[in-house]
């Protein structure tokens, strides 16, 4: 039998869903302009706030992220309804992307970092080194090279410096500060379906998915694929020319 309160509570929903609805075919018109269509619909620009990507991403970084990559969900448009769940368009990312997403513990902030894990992936660390599916993944030593102030010292200080390949062909270099950090050995992860396991190419300075307080992120979290770097600023604020154009 349908109670009453049951009754208010679906038609509250599906007025809501007209609302919703309604609202989005006022907005059509709006939505076509070339500025939001650009900047809500195809690219978003987000600002590095921290070394956590070191060297790939660094301080004072401006990047576009595209948000057509992975498909449409909640946090695809600012302001969405809490109620929207799913994705429009979905695709998952690939093994070495850098991506925008928010955490399930913390969905008011947006995270970057590299995807190194899909479902059904074992992602660990050992001695530093990620191992991927039991194998060890493919990396060589770099020269030394600058921090810059992203393993928490003075700018100035030569670090580790390593280039990873993964299978697929993706290559990065990542940062080495500490020699047997406190994630540079961990247990097994194991990802599970509709989720995505990151880190940050800062290793020994990233707060991702080793973490218990961070773990897993679900897809549905995703905001968009980082592409390029479109503008950046040394801490003197003078423009970093040669650091424009495409990241990996």
């Amino acid at each position: 039998m349908t109670t009453l309160s049951e009754t208010i509570r679906t038609s509250r929903a599906q007025s809501r869903e007209w609302k919703a609805i309604v609202i989005l075919i006022l907005l059509i018109p709006l939505l076509w302009s070339p500025l939001v269509l650009f900047r809500f619909v195809l690219y978003q620009p987000f600002s590095i706030p921290s070394g956590s990507m070191a060297p790939t991403l660094m301080v004072g970084d401006y990047v576009f992220a595209a948000k057509y990559a992975y498909g449409y969900g909640r946090y695809s448009f600012p302001f969405a309804p809490s109620w929207i769940s799913g994705r429009v368009l979905a695709a998952e990312p690939e093994h070495g992307d850098i991506v925008v997403f928010r955490t399930p513990k913390d969905t008011s902030v947006d995270y970057v970092k590299r995807v190194v894990g899909l479902p059904g992936d074992r992602i660990q660390m050992r001695q530093g080194q990620l191992i991927l599916n039991d194998r060890p993944v493919t990396r060589a030593a770099l020269e030394y090279g600058l921090a810059d102030n992203a393993c928490g010292v003075d700018g100035g200080v030569k670090v580790k410096r390593w280039r990873e390949a993964l299978a697929n062909g993706a290559s990065y270099v990542t940062f080495d500060c500490v020699d047997n950090g406190f994630l540079d050995n961990t247990s097994v992860f194991t990802v599970p379906p509709g989720h995505f396991f990151v880190l940050g190419d800062n290793r020994d300075n990233s707060t991702d998915s080793r973490m218990s307080t961070f773990g897993f992120v679900p897809m549905d979290n995703l905001v968009g694929k980082v592409t390029r770097i479109f503008w950046s600023l040394d801490e003197d604020g003078e423009p970093h020319i040669e650091r424009l154009g495409k990241v990996r």
